[in-house]
């Protein structure tokens, strides 16, 4: 209790600001209708009280899932073991992500059914598991990260010349909607497993973090090939008015309860399965500890319902009229205010961050705390957010004039860098963009998209989770410029070099 107590404090501090900062624009510049500030009001409450026990669950039940998968795959020693283990890992789990259904169902609406919602999970699922199993054997073979994420970007932007801009901001979103509250505990366990098998500490602290990057790779890839392939040149599509118009203040909730318990239900379900046959066949851990993950998979399963649920049922669409009503005012540019702020802010919600950053604080023994990362991170999701409202505000500004020169930027940077920043840096890519980021941030942006004229709601609005997902590679990586710096001055810390 004193645990989940912890959490709680934790969570509540953390989500306090958006909804501070939704509560000072109802009462300035973009007032709401009392029955949606209401639900919003629910919505946080949700979300604090979901997020809680989510984190609990995760920390003694998917975590050491994860870890246990690794290790087992590892001890095996066959490199074909590790191959179709990462292949059918990486499907299951990604498949089942709410986040990618999330935001496969908006491509599917927006799209009117051009691009559907099976097509769009199918083929990102595929991406993602084929680029796990490449993630998990530069672990065992010790290869360079920052040169495997040289050849894999290399090849994404040669093949991004022959995709239309609708795709692309389609594939970049996919690769931050992949890793999401479900995804990125799982995945960072998995590598955590198979490099702690590893001889010599440093190799092993830095192969714990840069899977998540290289899995994010596989959605984009993923979606680009598909698009080349189906020989589709462009696709249209417009914001569909989703706001519910139920004069109840909780009727949203109960429709979306079921609903959401079904998609964890399936998120969870593949994994459970998978975790029952290993420990027949390989874990065989004690009676008390294997209860102990199945409890910690309930608790998963709850929180995530109940986050999910408040999301979805009180963020979305105050999201959406927010992001509608600052861009239709005389000043448009307080939308790119605004939109750096909720930046700053929206990454404390996220659930995934929670898991890394401990994760971060855990393997390097706190030489790397977790509130500088959380800082790094808050800046650099700051921007994202507010470049993205600039590409809204200016039509002009397409969504690769920023992607092309800031990966470009990233790798370069990753050959100078301490590698274990780098691995943690492209984690962090599809870390922040969860699911605060696919529901408020891609609402909000929606919204301001439909609200000036010349913005396209399908290029423009979607392509804000693709900055969400770039700028942690270039502020995490500063950090580790600073650090390197600091070090050379005072002897800090390991992994300088």
């Amino acid at each position: 209790m004193n645990v989940l107590t912890d959490k709680f404090k934790e969570v509540f501090f953390a989500v306090l600001p958006i909804t501070l900062i939704v509560l000072v624009l109802h009462f300035t510049v973009t007032p709401l209708e009392p029955l949606l500030l209401f639900r919003f009001l629910l919505g946080a409450a949700s979300i604090i009280l979901g997020l809680s026990i989510f984190l609990f669950g995760v920390d003694i039940g998917v975590t050491p899932i994860g870890t246990l998968m690794g290790t087992s795959l590892a001890k095996s020693n066959k490199a074909w073991i590790v191959g179709v283990g990462g292949l059918v890992l990486g499907f299951v789990i990604s498949i089942a992500e709410p986040d990618l259904h999330v935001l496969a169902e908006q491509v599917a609406s927006v799209t009117s059914g051009a691009v559907s919602k099976l097509s769009i999970l199918i083929v990102v699922s595929v991406g993602i598991a084929v680029m796990i199993t490449i993630g998990l054997f530069r672990i065992v073979l010790n290869k360079s990260l920052h040169k495997l994420l040289s050849v894999i970007y290399l090849i994404i932007f040669g093949l991004a010349i022959f995709t239309s801009a609708e795709f692309l901001a389609v594939a970049f979103d996919a690769s931050g909607a992949t890793t999401g509250a479900m995804t990125v505990p799982f995945i960072l366990a998995l590598a955590l497993g198979v490099s702690s098998l590893k001889k010599g500490g440093k190799a092993s602290e830095e192969d714990s973090f840069g899977l998540v990057g290289i899995a994010s790779s596989g959605a984009i890839l993923a979606v680009i090939i598909m698009s080349i392939l189906s020989k589709t040149d462009k696709i249209t599509g417009s914001l569909e008015q989703t706001i519910s118009q139920s004069t109840s203040m909780v009727e949203p909730f109960i429709k979306e309860l079921p609903i959401i318990a079904g998609e964890i239900f399936l998120a969870l379900f593949p994994i459970v399965v998978i975790f029952f046959i290993f420990q027949i066949v390989s874990f065989k851990i004690s009676k008390k500890s294997f209860t102990k993950i199945i409890k910690g998979l309930v608790y998963t399963f709850i929180g995530l319902v109940l986050f999910l649920t408040g999301v979805n049922a009180g963020f979305m669409d105050v999201g959406s009229i927010v992001g509608y009503k600052l861009a239709s005012l005389e000043h448009q540019w307080i939308v790119i205010l605004v939109g750096f702020i909720l930046g700053l802010v929206v990454v404390l919600a996220e659930p995934a961050v929670y898991v890394l950053t401990n994760q971060i604080e855990t393997v390097t023994s706190g030489y790397l705390q977790r509130k500088v990362v959380i800082f790094a991170l808050s800046i650099g999701i700051g921007f994202a957010v507010a470049l993205s409202m600039l590409r809204i505000v200016v039509p002009e500004i397409q969504l690769w004039h920023f992607l092309l020169p800031g990966y470009i930027i990233s790798i370069i940077m990753a050959y100078f860098v301490p590698k274990l920043f780098v691995g943690i840096a492209f984690d962090a890519g599809g870390v922040a963009s969860g699911p605060m980021t696919a529901t408020f941030i891609l609402a909000f942006a929606q919204g301001a998209a439909e609200a000036i004229e010349g913005a396209n709601v399908l290029v423009d609005g979607f392509g804000v989770i693709a900055m969400v997902a770039l700028m942690p590679l270039i502020a995490l990586q500063l950090l580790g410029f600073i650090f390197k710096w600091k070090s050379t001055k005072g002897g800090l810390g390991p992994n300088e070099q």
